[in-house]
């Protein structure tokens, strides 16, 4: 896109109050490179990443910390006998602690799916063998810990051995010297390296020694006794040692380095990028901003959108929604000075470059622009004195200089173009661009005062108009936008404001009326009639607001409540069943007590129909159509199922849900569509009448609960098939379960009789059942 709408649209200002969210030196380098992609995928892609960011800080609570720059460090380990120093490493060890901190914070929520967000930060192999060995040479304020090796630990060590026995000769010196009150401080010191005793001036020829150096106001000398002459000499010796050991310290570390470049090269990269992320999500908590979707095709639609940098400084600047309708590819906006029509044009353009950027935007839900290639702005007073240009003259001039390259993929923004001309001659070479660029398919924003112009929004089939509203008593702007209409320009009444003398002002109005081009009584009155519309409808949008609320709440708690019953209901069931299994309850009694706590689940659904449930309005369901076979809804599950059965007396069928087969009121049911009509019918396996259709079970070496619940299961599939008849194996053995088999079937609704087979079929150990 053209650098020169990024100033006029102020997008480097956006990505200045980006880069100050930043927390190293390198992410807010990288804030302010940042630019509008212009292929569709880079867009969505980095709309998805911002998304995943946020989504990640609000439920990790994860926090950047600050991080140092290493863009040199990379550069100078290319020179193969360099060594990396302290400084390098302990700053290489800062980057790779903060790196580690966001892996495992990110690792914690790997079944989010932020495959984007883990793909862009950590696409590297870690760099364990660096962080390890970083970690155990270097201690937290980045000196070289002793263990780092045997040899250093040795020198260290003797080092700290002459430093306590120097101490002790000091103080048996003094003593002995009587030399207390020559010293300038209580302890001895260090002096390039050895130790020196801080004399006043005036006592260094007291003994016999060294002078190796004066205080700035030569009141002190720095004295070595000779005695530690020779100790001196030796901790020279030693110190040489240290930074040889030291320094294949710092070898060894670099070769790790060196090893492992590409890793630790990723590790920071994808730490610039974290902080790059974590400065869009704070830039988006700051103006309320979210991430919107961008469209191949379309028109834009920004919801309740406000200018970025007047979100950034003020939370209460009115938003305003900017939409083209379908076959719309030009806004004409009109209505008088200060009314907010110039921030309308930035808005929209700032908004685009931000998207486009991979940004957070301030608009609300449901925002959506197509995707832009290049924006040209014409806007503001582009005349120079020094090339002799006017305001016109460059307006034409940018015209012809980017006209070549305006397409379907193009934003035209104009403000006031043609203004710096006659009237009448700039309103028609306005309204013959606009043309040009409808007949391009670009989409262009264009605010006017021109009359002829705002009659030709009016009557173009391809363009919109919408006028800046005023307060009609005080001529105060609303900086609200009002759609399909035009506005006055009221340049009097801003006049009036700003204190014109009222002769002045006269004389305008009558020079007004004596030209018949005062139109403003009519145009105030469609103001008059769009604000008041606009009251309505925010009205409206705040009832609907509110009750949206409420019912929110309503079903927040009546989901908690429900949640709680069926705990309850859930828990006394499991009691009952728990008893049945200890022998406390009978099966009869454990069928009754289930029984009762089903109906206290089907109590839960809807609320019965009042009546007798015979009739049935739109939506509901007759008692009379239920039948068997007929699909139906149960609410209260939010399933459907077949019926099986229908029990008249107690209105009540039997419905199949998924596999389980139970009771529900008939006022409980619903039918699967809104039209009320009776879906297909369950099908019948059979080759002829469904009454002669024989379904057979064996349920001989069950124990009697689970013999009674594949009987239960039998029998429903019978009754789905469309089955007459059943036989019932259960073997002759004592008696038991037959006398089981008996008893339930003494209660199933569905069973018109049943009966011992005779001898040639299984005598007393089959029971041939016949089905209602």
């Amino acid at each position: 896109m053209e650098s020169r709408s990024f100033q006029v649209l102020e997008f480097p200002k956006i990505l200045g109050a980006l880069a100050g969210f930043a927390v190293s030196g390198a992410g807010t380098s990288a804030c302010l490179k940042l630019h509008p992609f212009k292929e569709l995928d880079e867009i969505r892609e980095a709309l998805v990443l911002y998304g995943q960011a946020a989504a990640w800080v609000v439920e990790s609570s994860f926090v950047m910390r600050a991080f140092p720059e290493l863009g040199g460090l990379f550069a100078y380990l290319e020179g193969p006998g360099n060594a990396l120093d302290q400084d390098d490493l302990f700053a290489l060890k800062q980057v790779l602690d903060v790196a580690g901190e966001a892996r495992q914070s990110l690792e914690k929520f790997q079944d989010r799916g932020w495959d984007i967000l883990g793909r862009t930060l950590f696409a590297y192999a870690w760099p364990s063998r660096t962080v390890s060995g970083i970690g155990r040479c270097l201690d937290p304020e980045g000196s070289i810990r002793d263990a780092s090796s045997p040899e250093l630990l040795a020198v260290r060590q003797e080092i700290r051995a002459i430093h306590q026995r120097c101490t002790k000769r000091v103080k048996d010196f003094i003593l002995a010297e009587n030399l207390g009150q020559a010293l300038q401080d209580e302890f001895m010191t260090i002096s390039s390296d050895r130790y020196v005793l801080p004399f006043k001036a005036n006592y260094k020829n007291k003994t016999k020694g060294i002078i190796h150096d004066y205080s700035q106001t030569g009141e002190t000398c720095y004295f070595e006794p000779m005695f530690l002459v020779e100790t001196n000499n030796r901790l020279q010796e030693l110190k040489r040692e240290e930074r040889e050991e030291e320094y294949k310290i710092l070898k060894y570390l670099t070769e790790l380095v060196r090893q492992e470049q590409e890793g630790v090269l990723g590790a920071y990269s994808g730490l610039v990028t974290l902080d790059v992320l974590m400065a869009k999500v704070a830039l988006g908590r700051a103006i309320q901003g979210r991430a919107i979707e961008v469209e191949r095709e379309g028109e834009p639609r920004l919801v309740r959108a406000r200018h970025p940098l007047l979100a950034l400084t003020d939370t209460a600047v009115q938003p305003v929604d900017i939409e083209l309708l379908a076959g719309h590819k030009a806004l004409i906006i009109s209505g008088g000075n200060a009314g907010g029509k110039t921030v309308c044009l930035k808005t929209l353009g700032l908004i685009a470059l931000m998207t486009f950027a991979g940004l957070p935007v301030p608009v609300a839900e449901g925002s959506v622009l197509p995707l832009w290639t290049d924006i040209f702005v014409v806007m503001g007073d582009e005349q120079s004195l020094e090339e002799n240009v006017s305001t016109f003259t460059a307006q034409i001039k940018y015209l012809c200089r980017v006209w070549d390259q305006i397409g379907r993929r193009t934003l035209f923004i104009l403000d006031e173009f043609g203004a710096g001309t006659d009237p009448t001659q700039g309103a028609a070479l306005a309204q013959a661009v606009i043309d040009n660029l409808v007949e391009r398919e670009a989409t262009s924003i264009i605010a006017t005062h021109f009359p002829a112009l705002k009659a030709y929004a009016m009557a173009a089939d391809s363009v919109r108009a919408a006028s800046v509203l005023f307060d009609p008593g005080t001529k105060k702007p609303l900086f609200r936008l009002a759609y399909d209409q035009v506005g006055a320009s009221i340049a009097l009444d801003v006049a009036r404001e700003h204190g014109l003398p009222r002769t002045i002002l006269e004389r305008a109005e009558r020079y007004l009326l004596l030209e018949g081009s005062d139109t403003s009584s009519v145009l105030d009155r469609l103001n008059e009639m769009a604000v008041k519309r606009e009251q309505e409808l925010d009205a409206v949008r705040a009832e609907r607001e509110k009750l949206e609320h409420k019912r929110d709440k309503l079903e927040a708690r009546f989901e908690k409540e429900r949640a709680r019953v069926l705990k309850d209901i859930q828990a006394q069931a499991q009691a009952i069943v728990r008893q049945w299994q200890a022998d406390k309850l009978g099966r009869k009694e454990t069928r009754k007590k289930l029984a009762e706590v089903r109906e206290r689940v089907l109590e839960m659904g809807p609320n019965p129909t009042a009546g007798t449930g015979n009739t049935a309005g739109d939506g509901d369901l007759s008692f009379a159509d239920i039948v068997p076979g007929l699909k139906v809804s149960y609410p209260a599950w939010n399933k459907s199922g077949t019926v099986i059965e229908v029990n008249v007396r107690k209105r009540q069928a039997k419905v199949d849900i998924g596999g389980v087969a139970m009771w529900i009121k008939a006022e409980n049911l619903g039918p699967v569509e809104k039209s009320g009509e009776p879906l297909a019918r369950a099908e019948v396996v059979s080759s002829g009448p469904p009454s002669e259709l024989v379904v057979e079970v064996d349920i001989r070496g069950n124990r009697a609960d689970m013999a009674l619940s594949m009987l239960e299961r039998a029998m429903d599939d019978a009754l789905r098939k469309g089955a007459g008849k059943m036989e019932i194996i259960h073997g002759r053995g004592t008696g038991a379960l037959r006398r089981e088999v008996h008893d339930f079937l003494g209660h199933y609704p569905a069973v018109a009789e049943f009966s011992i087979a005779n001898e040639e079929r299984g005598g007393d150990g089959m029971t041939e059942v016949t089905l209602k």
